[in-house]
């Protein structure tokens, strides 16, 4: 599969598909699914289980022209107090509607910029999360982190609120491509960020770094996954660029004409994918990295690797609850979003209800194609005992699924009685791969490059 020819025979170069964080994807939610489906699916969720928690604050003091997240600036503090009370607000309604017992496994404040809060913010968020639901034996408590917005006293609050991983953004350190993507953060500033964190005793880290950014080079892409290298993280995740500003206006602001080709793309992924195997870090999916003996590497040895909106997790919660405009829940009955702007948002929630604008409801192969889908893009294999097991599914079928997407892809996959796995040089497809499960019109969706 190194023969760019063959891929883009096979139409790696050309193809648009989901990142497949959940299935249905996002853009194939309805608004049938309602604030009222979201209060029952909480009521339903059993006595003493584990929950994931995430709560999205959607600030940030400057817009970066590559993120395509729901995010809003602010130069001064009373948005986010406002928004605060909105989100204590919320979690009221949440504790009102949870079943007793609950506990929470994991916790994540995303954005946006969280650490935009100041320290008496975070230590206010902290305690009404934690009159909803106490955290769980093991439990972790992840916070994103801009390294130009922390400091002693704000680091010192999430340390007491229970923080015991940080994830910090770096995308790249080369200064002209800073510039370009309108995200201006020194190695200094970073490294200095980090430090204070590890301060705190908090030893787990995670960084982000993306490919396909604009006047990127291998050169380049090498000398910031070695500066990143230098931090020693636990874990990194290896995102490609995409490049949507159809629907990120802010991303007009870069040129695309300096963006890298989609072949130009797979070779920057190349060149910081062998960086990270050649410094000791097993490869976790299609994009992350991680230590050997960090969890997230110890669960994708075992089968136990999981796929939601923040990536890849070992979190055994079959509940994940999203607080915030915009965030997504995740119920064994489907899926539900916030309203995404703050104003409709906040409205919802001081009339006493959820902002539940829309969702879906798993139904028909829901449930069978998102397992397939999963497992392709953490194990790159499909048990066809486990389909059977679960779903029901005919091994007569399971085979004749995997074998029309094997002679999609020219027979480069592994079928036999066992399932179907993409064999470690086909990898680079496999976004394509699992599409070929997905029963949705892809044409109702945009989506971004598959490499």
């Amino acid at each position: 599969m190194k023969n760019e020819t063959q891929l883009a025979r096979l139409g790696l170069f050309d193809a648009k598909v989901p990142r497949y964080t959940s299935y249905p994807t996002a853009p194939h939610f309805g608004t049938a699914t309602d604030d009222q489906a979201h209060a029952r699916w909480i009521a339903a969720i059993p006595e003493h289980a584990q929950i994931s928690l995430y709560v999205h604050v959607p600030f940030c003091r400057r817009l970066c022209w590559f993120c395509a997240c729901r995010t809003q600036g602010t130069q001064c503090g009373k948005p986010l107090a406002a928004y605060l009370e909105t989100l204590k607000a919320e979690l009221a309604l949440l504790s009102a509607q949870l079943p007793r017992g609950v506990t929470l496994s994991r916790l994540h404040w995303g954005g946006g910029t969280p650490t935009l809060l100041s320290a008496a913010m975070i230590e206010d968020l902290a305690a009404a999360i934690a009159a909803v639901a106490p955290f769980a034996e093991g439990y972790e408590f992840s916070v994103e982190i801009d390294p130009n917005e922390i400091d002693l006293p704000r680091a010192e609050a999430l340390k007491r609120a229970g923080m015991n991983r940080a994830s910090v953004g770096v995308q790249d350190f080369d200064e002209e491509i800073q510039r370009v993507i309108g995200r201006l953060q020194s190695y200094d500033v970073t490294r200095d960020a980090i430090d204070l964190i590890r301060a705190q005793g908090v030893t787990s880290l995670n960084a982000d770094i993306l490919y396909g950014l604009p006047h990127q080079t291998p050169a380049r892409i090498t000398e910031s996954v070695q500066k990143v290298l230098s931090l020693s993280p636990d874990r990194v995740a290896l995102y490609g660029y995409a490049h949507v500003p159809w629907m990120a206006r802010r991303q007009s602001m870069i040129p695309s004409d300096a963006l890298p080709t989609p072949a130009e793309r797979l070779v920057l992924s190349e060149t910081a994918r062998k960086l990270f195997n050649w410094d000791g870090y097993d490869e976790i999916g299609i994009d992350h990295f991680a230590l050997r003996d960090d969890p997230l590497a110890v669960a994708a040895r075992v089968g136990r690797l999981r796929r939601n909106f923040q990536g890849y997790t070992d979190d055994p919660a079959e509940v994940l609850i999203g607080v915030g405009a915009s965030s997504i829940s995740r119920f064994p009955q489907g899926y539900t979003q916030n309203a995404p702007a703050t104003s409709t948002h906040t409205g919802a929630i001081r009339a006493g209800r959820f902002s539940t604008a829309r969702g879906h409801a798993f139904a028909g192969e829901d449930l069978l194609r998102g397992r397939i889908i999963e497992a392709l893009m953490c194990d790159f294999a499909v048990s066809t005992d486990e389909l059977t097991r679960d779903f029901g599914l005919a091994p007569t079928r399971a085979r004749e699924m995997f074998m029309a997407v094997n002679r999609a892809f020219e027979g480069l996959l592994d079928v036999s009685a066992e399932g179907l796995r993409i064999p470690p040089e086909v990898r680079p497809l496999t976004r394509m791969i699992a599409r070929f499960f997905d029963a949705y019109d892809m044409a109702q969706a945009r989506h971004s490059s598959a490499i």
